[in-house]
């Protein structure tokens, strides 16, 4: 009884949290209008939490059996009810909401969307082999394999840009060599070119200004041949300022061009000196020790999906069993896989959460307004749990076999060696494209830098 008041304690505690990053992050800079909002992103927070929090008291033993799978059971049907019904709903509410003309209709309307929605959702599933032929429609293992489908696709994705682009943010060896008389020669360009900008239109006001005390703007001849006297005296000054206009617009560009170029050097000569000190040094270690990782997952992926390969046994309890068969000792194998494998997958959880906290915030900021910050939440909530859906799809074979027995029995008859191979290929797609982009924005820098 104490572990269950202990279980709905931190639910309750997730949900603060979560209601907290809504207001302190997401809303700091807008008025929270709508409630239901705040309430679904910290309801769908808090369920996606517990189910990391299960996962770890399946490692741990706590609660009895049937209750984990209760537990289990109940917080993937909020949860699915959440992801399906709730937020597709309420975002197809809040875009008509912000359609002038739809305003009365706007319920009907949204039922529309979510019935649109709910198809393409249910069409998914049509092309994958996801799941066993004998599920009923409105089985759960229905909505659990599509969810995951587009959760797995969106780790994958994310995974496969972050192990190339952190080592390539992390590491000295991609910055450019940048000096302080590469700045100041910019510096001098961009004021030049800004004086240039100043005389040119200062050339255009007095153009105007003279025009004015003439009585070419408001008392412009009429009649045929004060049409013909306009032409034969003005049209010369009238190219010559739409010409200098022209030159002006081209020299706007290029200082906003050389503006930028500017901050970019100052920020490269900043992380130079960054990676000069202790901690600058350290992230230039992790740096090499995820490019190794990274070479690592994308030369596994290649393995798995060329030999259709997905390993039966978790990580650590065969890493540990090579070790302890290469050394020749006597090892408790269970043991150790069991307290090792916590340590992993809270590891993986707590990465997994501030992973993605950070990159919803980042979103959010770029793309969000105040009359679509409601739809933005709404898309984040709906991309947060499905995320953490996947994850435990994902982490299950991160687990000893004994403690997946609750977790594949809730999931269903899914087929979960499906599902690492999806990974394995879209995350060998995300990692083989941001080398190449990457590889082309490293190079395009100083050729950029050249040609300004």
């Amino acid at each position: 009884m104490q572990m269950l008041s202990a279980s709905s304690f931190l639910q309750v505690l997730f949900f603060g949290f979560g209601w907290l990053f809504f207001m302190r992050k997401l809303f700091k800079d807008y008025e929270v209008r709508q409630y239901v909002v705040q309430v679904i992103f910290s309801v769908t927070f808090a369920f996606s939490c517990t189910m990391f929090e299960l996962i770890i008291f399946e490692i741990l033993g706590v609660l009895n059996s049937s209750s984990r799978y209760f537990h289990w059971k109940l917080n993937l049907c909020v949860i699915l009810l959440i992801l399906v019904f709730m937020v597709p709903f309420y975002i197809g509410y809040f875009v008509v909401s912000n359609i002038r003309l739809l305003h009365r209709q706007k319920l009907l309307f949204a039922c529309v969307l979510w019935l649109t929605f709910m198809y393409f959702f249910w069409k998914l599933g049509d092309p994958f082999p996801i799941l066993s032929p004998k599920h009923g429609i409105l089985s759960i293992e229905q909505l659990i394999s599509r969810v995951g489908v587009i959760g797995v696709t969106l780790m994958a994705l994310l995974s496969g840009f972050g192990a190339v682009n952190c080592p390539y943010t992390y590491m000295s060896y991609f910055l450019r060599n940048v000096t302080d008389a590469d700045i100041l020669a910019l510096e001098r360009r961009l004021l030049q070119t800004m004086d240039m900008i100043v005389s040119k239109k200062k050339r255009i006001a007095v153009a105007h200004r003279t025009m004015f005390q003439r009585g070419e703007v408001h008392n412009k001849p009429t009649g045929f041949w004060g049409m013909i006297k306009s032409v034969t005296t003005s049209v010369a000054g009238s190219e010559n300022l739409s010409l200098i206009q022209q030159e002006v617009d081209a020299l706007e560009e290029l200082s906003r061009q050389l503006f930028l170029e500017t901050a970019d050097l100052h920020a490269t000569k900043e992380r130079i000196e960054y990676s000069k000190t202790f901690q600058g040094k350290y992230f230039n270690f992790l740096g090499y020790f995820f490019s190794i990782y990274c070479v690592w997952k994308i030369f596994m992926a290649t393995i798995n999906i060329v030999f259709d390969r997905v390993g039966k046994t978790d990580p650590v309890t065969r890493g540990i069993e090579i070790t302890v068969n290469y050394l020749g000792i006597q090892f408790d194998v269970k043991f150790w896989s069991q307290h090792i494998s916590f340590i992993l997958v809270g590891i993986i959880i707590v990465t997994s959460i501030r992973g993605l906290l950070i990159t919803l915030t980042k979103f959010f900021y770029a793309i969000s307004s105040s009359k679509s910050s409601n739809v933005i939440v709404l898309l984040l909530a709906q991309i947060m749990g499905m995320y953490f859906v996947s994850s435990v799809l994902l982490i299950r074979m991160s687990m000893p076999l004994e403690y997946r027995t609750i977790i594949t029995e809730v999931l269903g008859e899914l087929q979960f060696n499906f599902y690492h191979r999806w990974f394995d290929v879209i995350f060998l797609v995300s990692a083989l494209s941001s080398i190449l982009f990457l590889y082309l924005a490293h190079k395009q820098a100083p050729e950029k830098h050249m040609a300004l």
